[in-house]
């Protein structure tokens, strides 16, 4: 009994003695509306004894998974849908009932690339693996009630498609996949379009000077016609390509005028997502090089996950004449495991899958809405 006491005393006076302690550091937004939860102050204060264990690769331990004994209101995290940081900002956002709801069933593999068509009212994306070798794509139909999914396969066919863009009527593809046959063709990482009239693709890009590119992760297409596009190691991790990497993890720019490809940036461990702000003078890039692994030739498939490595968006400034970036800001590091897909809403608002959510930023890279 007595250790029990001096614990329980431990606990309370270190919660008496710290200051500046948020409380409670969660509440519902809404009494009416439970399913959103707002976030005090960031929780930037947390009572002691607080501990946030560590992502692995089997786990992935968000936000919502710190303990925090001190403080039970931080337990409703786990039970909402959305949780908001800003309240201004972010209910304005998510509107005066926000939901979502569960549409379609699909396999336990990792599903890429989704790009609406405006003039058909359809999803197309992509899943990639597992199986490895799987060849069709998806599309969802949301001119039926409710909608529908569905496989297709495009003439060509495409191998894992894995970012993807709307531009002047075509689906431009980052194709990640490499291998000698699949569907009777040899496919290498590289871009493709996709006219979704017709189901017939071409293909643009699938070689620097000989070398196969590693994945062709994300892209988007610059008014000017240019494609930028990350390249990280991913097919090779996830055994998507029958070729270990023959370049270093890097950001290119295509000219399809020309067929020039051009380097604009190798810093980054694991380049991923790329999006491009809506006045065309900000490059968002995302680095996940977290999440990584072995490129030789005898290693095994898969990654590993440290949470100390690169999970970070970077912002850049475009040149003038939107040939090359300059000015490498960190912008955001990832609250949940690491940042992978981008785009930027119209407002400049980022929008990133990350983990097991996806998270609204402002402009400087302050998390409004999970």
């Amino acid at each position: 009994m007595i250790p029990l006491l001096l614990t329980l005393s431990c606990l309370l006076f270190s919660v008496s003695a710290q200051t500046g302690i948020i409380s409670p550091l969660a509440q519902p937004c809404n009494a009416s509306l439970l399913s959103v939860l707002c976030i005090n102050k960031y929780a930037s204060v947390i009572p002691y004894h607080f501990f946030r264990p560590t992502s692995n690769n089997s786990t992935d331990l968000g936000f919502d998974s710190t303990s925090v004994p001190s403080d039970s209101s931080f337990t409703q995290l786990n039970s909402s849908d959305f949780l908001v940081f800003d309240r201004e900002r972010g209910l304005e956002l998510l509107g005066a009932h926000p939901s979502y709801q569960y549409v379609f069933s699909v396999s336990n593999g990792v599903h890429e690339a989704p790009v609406y068509v405006p003039s058909q009212n359809k999803l197309y994306l992509a899943q990639l693996a597992p199986p490895v070798g799987f060849l069709p794509q998806l599309v969802i139909d949301l001119n039926q009630s409710p909608p529908t999914l569905s496989e297709y396969l495009s003439d060509p066919p495409v191998y894992a498609p894995n970012g993807g863009t709307f531009h002047n009527g075509l689906i431009y593809w980052g194709v990640s996949g490499g291998i000698n046959n699949i569907g009777g063709t040899e496919q290498r990482p590289g871009l493709r379009t996709l006219d979704p009239a017709t189901n017939k693709t071409a293909t643009i890009l699938n070689n620097y000077f000989g070398n196969y590119f590693n994945t062709v992760d994300d892209l988007f297409v610059h008014p000017n016609g240019d494609i930028w596009f990350t390249d990280p190691d991913y097919s090779w991790f996830n055994g998507l390509t029958d070729t270990p990497p023959q370049l270093p993890s890097a950001v290119y720019r295509f000219r399809p005028s020309t067929g020039a490809t051009y380097l604009v940036e190798d810093t980054l461990i694991q380049p991923n997502g790329i999006a491009i702000s809506p006045d065309f003078q900000t490059v968002y890039i995302s680095d996940s090089g977290a999440d990584n692994g072995d490129i030789s030739q005898t290693s095994r498939h898969g990654t590993y996950f440290n949470a100390t490595g690169h999970r970070t968006i970077y912002a850049y400034n475009i040149s003038t004449d939107a040939s090359y970036i300059i000015n490498k800001r960190a912008f955001y590091l990832a609250q949940d495991w690491s940042p992978d897909g981008l785009k930027v809403a119209a407002n400049g608002y980022v929008v990133t899958a990350t983990g097991k959510g996806v998270d609204v930023l402002d402009q400087q890279g302050a998390l409004l809405i999970r």
